[in-house]
């Protein structure tokens, strides 16, 4: 089986000061706050952290900030919580060079995004991933964003590079092909491969289709009731995770309704967790912008009111 066992996995922001420093101070009190409600792993460096906008430097310190604000800590299951670092590019050498730098802070995953722009065929594809792969011990998990990428990994290159590199393990599937996701299921051996949703509000339907859990924005807001909602999926308790999915499903879908992070990150604000400044080409929400955002925000807050309350029907 692979080595990372999180079924739920946010995608950190990542706090910024008003010059557009990064706050550690902020990303730690954060990372406890996410371990200590639901989250089993961590996903550093990923879109949500803004990462195109991120120094290598930068990245390296963030990653070190979330293990140390972690370590120790158990997550609801009684494990350690895992770190999962994305990482990548349209540059094979590149790519290569961060992930060996990455691996070596001893994280338990890399995230690897499918390389952009160049649009590289299913062919290139397996050659970009094995050469990475490769290069180091540490379990992969594909990042297969099509939206972003211009580019679809297709379920038999994905097959293909878990024959070829046993440490590429798992996908995180941003692609709302409920198709695709069965049939990774059906070519992919359950015993090695996990398939983890990247779209909060399609976590639940992949997971019928076999997915594992959740690589989530969401989670950030929710991730008590996320949590319940995928292990009571996993455990065969259908009808209460299908509770808890549609409780949850109007945010699952606003929180996307401006570019990412933006809504998110804006919601942490108020909560004392991120400030309000993003690094341009992100800009910060209008006022128009931010009466949606609040009502997203207070949506967010009686869900969970209501989910503490046990009023939730099942």
């Amino acid at each position: 089986m692979p080595s990372l066992s999180a079924r739920l996995i946010p995608a950190m922001i990542t706090p910024f000061n008003a010059d557009e420093s990064i706050d550690y101070s902020k990303l730690q009190a954060l990372a406890k706050h996410l371990a200590q409600h639901g989250c089993d792993g961590l996903l550093v460096n990923g879109t949500t952290a803004e990462c195109p906008t991120l120094t290598g430097e930068e990245k390296i310190k963030l990653v070190q900030t979330v293990q140390s604000a972690v370590s120790g800590l158990k997550t609801k299951g009684g494990n350690p919580v895992q770190i999962v670092a994305g990482i990548g590019s349209n540059n094979t050498k590149t790519t290569i060079e961060e992930a060996q730098r990455t691996a070596a802070l001893g994280v338990d995953a890399l995230l690897v995004v499918v390389p952009y722009y160049n649009k590289p065929s299913q062919r290139g594809m397996i050659e970009h991933f094995t050469q990475v792969a490769e290069s180091v011990e540490t379990e992969i998990v594909i990042y297969n964003i099509p939206s972003r990428t211009m580019v679809l990994m297709e379920p038999d290159t994905m097959a293909t590079l878990h024959q070829r590199c046993p440490n590429i393990i798992g996908v995180k599937q941003s692609h709302p092909d409920m198709d695709a996701v069965s049939e990774i299921t059906h070519k992919l051996p359950a015993e090695t491969w996990r398939t983890w949703s990247g779209d909060d509000s399609l976590t639940l339907p992949m997971m019928a289709c076999g997915a594992y859990g959740a690589f989530s924005v969401l989670g950030h807001l929710t991730g008590d009731m996320l949590y319940d909602m995928i292990t009571a999926m996993a455990a065969g308790n259908h009808q209460r995770a299908l509770a808890l999915h549609l409780e949850q499903l109007n945010l699952g879908r606003e929180i996307f309704c401006l570019p990412n992070p933006t809504v998110i990150k804006t919601c942490m604000a108020e909560l004392g967790f991120a400030g309000p400044t993003f690094r341009a080409p992100m800009v910060s929400p209008t006022d128009e912008e931010m009466v949606r955002i609040r009502a997203i925000f207070n949506e967010s807050q009686a869900v969970l009111n209501k989910y503490h309350s046990a009023k939730i029907v099942v």
